[in-house]
């Protein structure tokens, strides 16, 4: 990635899942994915399963090879990465053209998975895990 490259703050498109939190730009290329200055295909391990998620929302609207993908990640594991990357994707994308959004709302691209870890409870050894139980 060229560091001399400014990205302006609307063209950003953020999204979070768990504890990941990606912001996503999208520049016009040949359709590479760089993901925290990295290859997307080497960030991912060359799973397959993660770049496809990631390129779904694109490949939806037939413009997968129109553009590179570039996005900074922190946080989480690679599967919430990936969606956290999908859906900030997906927000960008409709940011630029409102009109895809009828298509990705459909397919729930542009739904924020709410689920977080739970807190540790206090007596519990986990969130919901207790000690034995012992009767005598």
């Amino acid at each position: 990635m060229n560091k001399n490259l400014i990205f302006k703050k609307e063209k950003i498109g953020l999204g979070k899942r768990k504890q990941a939190v990606a912001r996503v730009f999208l520049i016009s290329g040949s359709g590479n994915l760089i993901i925290n200055q990295i290859s997307g295909d080497k960030y991912f391990q060359f799973n397959t399963t993660y770049t496809n998620l990631i390129w779904l929302p694109l490949k939806k609207l037939n413009l997968n090879e129109q553009f590179d993908i570039i996005a900074l990640v922190k946080g989480g594991g690679l599967t919430s990465q990936c969606k956290s990357i999908q859906l900030g994707l997906s927000r960008l994308i409709c940011k630029l053209e409102p009109t895809n959004r009828n298509i990705l709302k459909p397919l729930g691209l542009l739904s924020r998975d709410t689920r977080i870890k739970e807190r540790k409870k206090y007596g519990l050894r986990k969130a919901r895990k207790a000690p034995q139980y012992s009767k005598r």
